[in-house]
């Protein structure tokens, strides 16, 4: 669906994308995963034809971006980070804007402009004005935007950041339902449980280079590992500075008196780290071995770049 060839963007001297290259495979909910900064908006503006780059390949459907730009961006549609309306027009004016933009007759947009209401659950609130939206609301609106001309490719970029727990979920199944509609979605993230719900296939960005892309269960088996929870009584940064002293430790995460520790052995951290805090002043309180998460993968790989 998407193939992406040794992309490279520059701002004067500072190469924003250091030669990144994935591939989206057709129907999937494709997950670009990386912390503020590190390059995943820039992607997206390429890969939507906002902005130019340097050098590289892109493919959508086997044709060249480059040569088709064109044609191939009436397959995509894009949902910007803060998408902007005009406020003083209703749901339905705007859709009704954007059609008549689009070159499509009156009955076309009026067809399709319900069509899409009623994928994001808005028909019921069509003739308020925009300004008068949640931000939840807001978002699935951005939705019915992006849709509104029959999209092969669906670009989201972080669809779910400024929204309360309530308004996540209302997207997050949203997105789902359009992958069961055939539609292929790049979703654009830095929070990992979302990335974790729904998608299928997963790239991790860092400094402007892919760390990993990969299909998330066969991530989840080559890179989840157990992860020692520990709550101890005493100095903890005294116990972690310790810790770390030690070959066996990889990394430790701490949260008042709860420590998180990574092992590059997990036989050997099975036999060695509880001795190892029992020599020091500290007191166990309780020690668990959970299985890791995304969460815990994005940051073995960012740290060890």
């Amino acid at each position: 669906m998407l193939k992406v060839e040794n992309l490279i963007k520059k701002y004067g001297d500072f190469e924003v994308l250091k030669g990144i290259s994935f591939e989206v495979s057709k129907g999937c909910i494709y997950g670009f995963l990386g912390k503020n900064g590190t390059g995943k908006t820039t992607t997206m503006n390429i890969l939507t034809g906002l902005i130019n780059y340097n050098s590289g390949n892109i493919f959508i459907n086997g044709k060249d971006f480059n040569t088709n730009k064109r044609q191939l961006l009436k397959t995509i549609g894009y949902l910007p980070q803060a998408p902007v309306f005009y406020g003083y027009m209703t749901g339905y004016e705007y859709l009704k804007f954007i059609g008549s933009l689009s070159g499509m007759s009156p009955k076309e947009v009026s067809i399709r402009a319900d069509e899409v209401l009623e994928i994001v659950q808005l028909k019921s609130a069509a003739k308020r004005k925009l300004s008068g939206y949640s931000g939840g609301m807001k978002q699935r609106f951005g939705l019915a935007v992006a849709l509104f001309n029959h999209p092969e490719i669906l670009f989201l970029d972080e669809p779910t950041s400024a929204l309360d727990p309530e308004g996540r979920m209302e997207v997050l199944s949203l997105i789902e339902k359009l992958k069961a509609e055939g539609i292929t979605v790049f979703l654009s993230s830095h929070i990992l449980n979302d990335i974790e719900r729904v998608c299928d296939e997963v790239s991790i960005l860092d400094k402007g280079k892919i760390l990993i892309s990969d299909n998330l269960k066969e991530l989840e088996k080559k890179y989840i590992q157990p992860i020692f929870d520990v709550e101890v009584e005493g100095d903890i940064s005294t116990l972690t500075e310790t810790l770390f002293r030690q070959p066996l430790i990889e990394n430790i995460k701490s949260s008042n008196n709860l420590l998180s520790i990574y092992v590059k052995n997990i036989d050997e951290g099975k036999k060695q780290l509880l001795k190892l805090i029992l020599a020091t002043d500290c007191t166990v309180l309780s020690y668990n071995i959970r299985k890791s998460n995304l969460e815990d993968i994005f940051m073995r790989m960012v740290i060890k770049e």
